[in-house]
């Protein structure tokens, strides 16, 4: 069954209910950036507002696209590209895009001009659509992509190298189109996160994204009374996904565009949100903001909001402790995926295993994991190895990338590159990236442990460990450490606090300076590794 069913049976239950909401903050600190400063939520330069739509209107807009794109030729097999900041037209595009048959293929809002042509040419992206934000970038490559490719543009002001969306649409039918669908056809390319080079497509099917609605269900409960509070942004799986499940139970979701502690508080309790989907940052934030006494939580309605989970990167268990001293009511998850696994899920902590807090947790809804060695067999429980999980919702392939596709489709698990150990109880940790494990005098070294213990520290707002060239060692653990605002800290404290780990999980440089993050949250290690001189670790070693 594929999800337009769901959306359909919505407008049909639900015609007249709010399935959207989008909310424009007001931006209280006005600062001109251009997108090479995006950060991973952007409010509109203009003044606040809301806006919303009924499932029926969803619907019907879902509709109206899909009839535009297939009188232009577009079915099934084609492929249809969205480059748009979060809004209320995101979804209904994507669902339009799914209504014809054809693929919908979601692109980072953070690409530059080459990275969109590389993703278009790779994906075989027959439409592209795209927003206000992105006319200078697309401008500067229309003359190449333009060939054999439409392009569409939401928004005001239609630029004349493309056409324009909301006037071709409001000509079109409202009248579903009524292609056949089965779960085996293609639904959907996701790109990884590509932070070591260009990205990967990665190509879903419609099983895929059935099963990613059952999953996010299941695993907390959503019924059609929650309300979502969705801020990450719809490209990625991890956003979209967690979503999943209010389009699975026709409840409410709300698209927030900003992510300042006020800003979240206020719209969960204007809008009433029941589960709250955060990245590690953001939750580090309102903690901070709560313990300076910025916000006061009896100024907000919160009585409703009964979940709070984070994806996207290890949790440190000290946030979780403090989250918890603040909201004690709360139920907490965590969930662990990629995209090659259609996003956030296939292990997850559960809702009653808080005190399993710093696991990833047990295998998902219909999902199987195990954890190998070096040549695929599996460890002995408490060894780490590679993790690897198979279930519904692995990828089909990467799209055009067969060798890659058989390094990491193996008999039909999924190998995720990230290093894991399962304790006594059947619970994953996460130990580390397998290609950031730092080897230091032939000792194995991961830096996540690192990371959670100095996370811990009432100093440190973020923290990355990478290996730094050493001549004796090969390599050295330097830890990357942002202070919080209005602090300041010295290498002498961090040493001092430090002497409670293990003398070779110390660091050995402590550096301070701005963690970056990716879209997905994920620290950008390379980016850091290629800052501080250790880009090609290996290649320096051999060498020297």
């Amino acid at each position: 069954m594929p999800i337009t069913e769901l959306l359909e049976a919505n407008a049909k239950k639900y015609p007249n209910e709010v399935s959207l909401v989008e909310i424009n903050p007001d931006i209280q600190e006005k600062r001109r950036v251009t997108w090479r400063d995006y950060e991973l939520i952007e409010s509109s330069p203009m003044c606040h507002y809301r806006r919303e739509i009924t499932w029926h209107v969803f619907d019907e807009k879902a509709n109206r696209f899909a009839q535009l794109l297939i009188s232009r030729g577009i079915g099934k097999g084609d492929k249809v590209a969205i480059l748009l900041m979060n809004c209320l037209e995101w979804l209904p595009i994507y669902f339009g895009i799914l209504k014809t048959g054809a693929l919908a293929v979601p692109l980072n809002f953070r690409y530059a001009p080459d990275e969109i042509e590389y993703c278009l040419n790779l994906a075989e992206v027959d439409v592209l659509v795209f927003g206000p934000e992105f006319i200078g970038r697309v401008e500067e490559i229309a003359d190449k992509i333009s060939q054999n490719r439409l392009l569409f543009y939401v928004g005001g002001d239609c630029p004349s190298f493309a056409e324009d969306y909301d006037k071709l649409t409001a000509n079109c039918a409202s009248l579903a189109p009524g292609i056949p669908i089965s779960d085996e056809d293609d639904a959907a390319i996701y790109f990884s996160s590509g932070t070591t080079g260009f990205p990967k497509a990665i190509l879903h099917n419609h099983e895929s994204l059935m099963h990613a609605c059952k999953v996010e269900q299941k695993h907390h409960g959503q019924t059609h009374d929650d309300v979502f509070l969705c801020i990450p942004p719809l490209y990625h799986t991890g956003a979209k996904m967690h979503w999943f499940g209010s389009l699975l139970t026709g409840s409410k979701a709300v698209l927030l565009k900003g992510v300042s502690p006020k800003t979240i508080l206020e719209t969960v309790s204007n809008e009433k949100c029941t589960i709250v989907w955060l990245l590690v940052p953001w939750a580090q934030d309102i903690l901070a903001a709560l313990d300076r006494g910025d916000i006061k939580l009896e100024d907000y309605k919160l009585d409703q909001w009964r979940l709070m989970h984070i994806g996207a990167q290890p949790v440190p268990p000290s946030l979780i402790r403090r989250w918890k001293q603040y909201f004690p009511h709360h139920k907490y998850d965590t969930n662990y995926g990629l995209s090659e696994s259609t996003g956030p899920g296939c292990v997850h902590l559960g809702l009653d295993n808080i005190d399993k807090v710093g696991s990833i947790g047990i295998p998902g809804y219909r999902w199987s994991c195990k954890i190998v060695d070096e040549n695929g067999n599996e460890v002995k429980q408490g060894e780490v190895g590679e993790l690897c999980v198979k279930g519904p919702g692995v990828m089909t392939c990467y799209y055009n990338d067969p060798k890659a596709t058989a390094e990491t489709l193996k008999n039909g698990w999924l190998y995720t590159g990230d290093m894991a150990m399962q304790d006594e109880d059947g619970f994953y940790f996460l130990v580390d990236r397998k290609k950031d494990v730092i080897v230091s005098g032939g000792e194995n070294i991961y830096p996540v442990q690192i990371e959670n213990f100095l996370s811990a520290y009432e100093k440190v707002q973020d923290v990355a460990v990478i290996g730094l060239p050493d001549s004796r060692l090969g390599e050295i653990t330097g830890a990357v450490i942002q202070v919080k605002d209005g602090m300041e800290c010295t290498e002498e404290e961090i040493n001092e606090y430090c002497q409670k780990l293990p003398r070779y999980k110390r660091p050995k440089k402590v550096i301070f300076a701005e963690v970056p993050r990716n879209a997905t949250g994920k620290i950008e290690k390379p980016a850091l590794r290629k800052k501080y001189g250790a880009e090609h670790l290996v290649a320096q070693q051999n060498l020297a």
